[in-house]
Order: structure tokens, then C-alpha cells, then sequence
């Protein structure tokens, strides 16, 4: 059953991380253990991209096909996947929107968040409606 997740872009850690993410339209996470939770992502999960200190930037759905590479000179170190349905946000969702929008608090200390699929739908939809400039 599909469900949903917020990323966060790595930026702290390694800058380009980010702007990969963005330009590739997927999510990535590198280095063991967080890498293998990219695995864990099934086919049309709701994804959302977090910047720390900015909030969350982009959304798509998750392709369901974990792929792997190197990363800074390290093998097998990014896991990836590609996002269909992505956009970019012209207006981030900060921490406190996010609690807003699904009614509790909401805690971004981790690499990978699960959400569970109505939480991840609603951050979809209002994402779609008021952060996305066409």
C-alpha cells in the first residue's frame, strides 16, 4: 500500500546533494544505514524533498526501481530514485505549515520520514494547490 515519505536534500553534509536531487527529479540517500531506506520506497509513494532551515522544496512519486552509484568517490554509496509527477515548489512548506497542514507536530531530525499515506496525500494536495507556480 503506498504511502508517503519526506527526504531531506543532504545539503548540511554535501552541498551539490541538493541540486542533484532537483535536476535528476529524484530522492537519494548515501552512506549505510540511510541508503538502504531509498530501497524501501514502493511505486507511487508521495515524496517530498526537504531543505533543512528552508522546508520542503519538491514532490513527486516515487518509480519504485531503487538504483545505485558511486558517490565521492565511494562505490555503491547513493541510492536513488526517480520521481514522476515532480515539481518543484516556487514556494517552500516550512516545519510549522507542515504541522498545520496535518493537524499535529511534526519532527524533521532524520534522513527519511515516513508519513502515512492520508498525511502524505494531504501534504500533496495542499502542496499542489498553493506552492506551485504553473
Amino acid at each position: 500500500m503506498a504511502t508517503g515519505y519526506i527526504i531531506n536534500t543532504n545539503k548540511k553534509y554535501y552541498f551539490n546533494c541538493e541540486p542533484e536531487m532537483i535536476q535528476g527529479k529524484k530522492c537519494s540517500a548515501y552512506y549505510s544505514p540511510w541508503k538502504n531506506d531509498i530501497d524501501k520506497i514502493i511505486a507511487n509513494d508521495l515524496v517530498f524533498l526537504y531543505s533543512n532551515k528552508v522546508g520542503i522544496i519538491a514532490r513527486g512519486a516515487a518509480s519504485g526501481i531503487p538504483e545505485i552509484k558511486d558517490f565521492n568517490g565511494d562505490i555503491d554509496e547513493e541510492h536513488y530514485m526517480e520521481l514522476g509527477m515532480f515539481k518543484e515548489l516556487a514556494i517552500p512548506l516550512k516545519v510549522n505549515q507542515i504541522a498545520e497542514i496535518l493537524n499535529h507536530k511534526i519532527v524533521l531530525n532524520e534522513v527519511q520520514m515516513k508519513l502515512d499515506y492520508d498525511d502524505a496525500l494531504k501534504l500533496w494536495q495542499y502542496a499542489t494547490k498553493n506552492c506551485i507556480i504553473i
